[in-house]
């Protein structure tokens, strides 16, 4: 009787196994290209400016330095921003009919306190013909 019992929960457990190994199926991962609002808004005739400083108050690279790094390239007449936490370094292209320095350093102390620009050098009109 105790055999009987065993074997049957033994032949449940190894179909239930069977059949739920079956539908293993992976779904499928597409990328998807997310266009920002300010990429639509560059003008090819404009003057572009290049823009340099320094970041004090960083503590990490994910949560400060890309977060500076997103603000500021949403920012309309942006055409790229980089932030290099080790550096301390901000480097953005930008629409000088729309965007100033003092702008830029609004918009980084704006997102925290603790944030503090300085050292900005600018190389201004430079071509961005491609």
């Amino acid at each position: 009787m105790k055999f009987n019992i065993l074997f049957s929960t033994l032949i449940i457990t190894t179909s239930i196994l069977v059949t739920s190994c079956k539908n293993d199926v992976k779904p499928e991962l597409k990328t998807v290209e997310v266009e920002t609002d300010n990429k639509t808004s560059l003008d090819a005739n404009a003057n572009y400016a290049k823009a340099e400083f320094t970041i004090d108050g960083m503590t990490c690279e994910i949560g400060c330095a890309k977060t500076i790094e997103k603000k500021i390239a949403k920012m309309d007449g942006v055409k790229s921003a980089t932030v290099d936490f080790d550096k301390k370094l901000a480097m953005v292209e930008y629409n000088q009919a729309k965007v100033t320095t003092d702008l830029l350093e609004e918009t980084v102390t704006g997102i925290a306190n603790v944030y503090k620009v300085r050292n900005i050098k600018t190389v201004s009109d430079f071509s961005t013909k491609e």
